[in-house]
């Protein structure tokens, strides 16, 4: 019972902890191979919580409705793949990390990245995108509780922002994973030459937002509702 209760404060222990002891193997190598600890940072961060979602005990429709989503998610990214940076994933993680609450927020979120690579290709941005998309869910989610998720101005300030939160942390993979010798100068130039790129994003999901948010987030509180998908 003890870990099924785990609680997010728990798994971010965790994940310190872990990110803690690839810190030690790191200064071990003398701060050597960067890319490398990287991923081991998000494996501590992604596992603790797909630990927890699998061990949970879930009905059929909550488990139909996140594919659903998920598929919604890709359907929003795999057909405008050929314009840079504008999709409506990020749209779709948003409006149903709201409804859905942070921890099923943030493995919908990354499920998209994840499912989405098997039409667009699979490679090492991958578990950094499933990070992005896993976080803007699970930092959404936690908007649920609150007034906020109410004021349309505020989630679509809210969706622009994790237009740039999102590059940067994929700016941040790039730096790690093709930038040589890595001083603050190259972070700076990895992170400024995609600034057009983020402007995209971010101007298409305030837009989506904008448009869409209102009547989408009815309809998902509606069938949550309806169906009793949350118990």
């Amino acid at each position: 019972m003890m870990a099924r209760r785990m609680s997010w404060r728990g798994q971010f222990v965790v994940a310190l902890v872990g990110i803690g002891l690839l810190l030690g193997l790191m200064l071990l190598f003398k701060g050597q191979h960067y890319l490398w600890f990287s991923f081991g940072c998000l494996a501590c961060s992604l596992l603790p919580a797909y630990w927890r979602f699998e061990r949970q005990q879930m009905g059929t429709r909550l488990l139909v409705f996140l594919a659903v989503i998920v598929a919604l998610g890709v359907l929003g990214r795999v057909p405008l793949a050929a314009i840079p940076n504008v999709q409506l994933t990020s749209f779709v993680v948003i409006v149903s990390s709201v409804s859905l609450g942070p921890e099923l927020g943030f493995v919908s979120g990354s499920m998209m990245a994840l499912v989405s690579n098997l039409f667009l290709g699979q490679g090492p941005w991958t578990p950094w995108q499933m990070l992005a998309w896993g976080l803007m869910g699970l930092l959404t989610g936690l908007l649920q509780k609150g007034h906020l998720k109410d004021q349309l101005w505020v989630m679509v300030i809210w969706g622009a922002l994790w237009g740039f939160w999102f590059g940067w942390i994929m700016d941040l993979w790039y730096a790690l994973a093709y930038v040589q010798p890595l001083r603050l100068a190259s972070f700076f130039l990895a992170f400024a030459s995609s600034f057009m790129f983020d402007v995209l994003h971010a101007a298409t999901n305030a837009v989506s937002i904008l448009v869409l948010y209102l009547p989408w987030r009815k309809l998902m509180d509606r069938l949550i509702v309806k169906y009793k998908i949350l118990g």
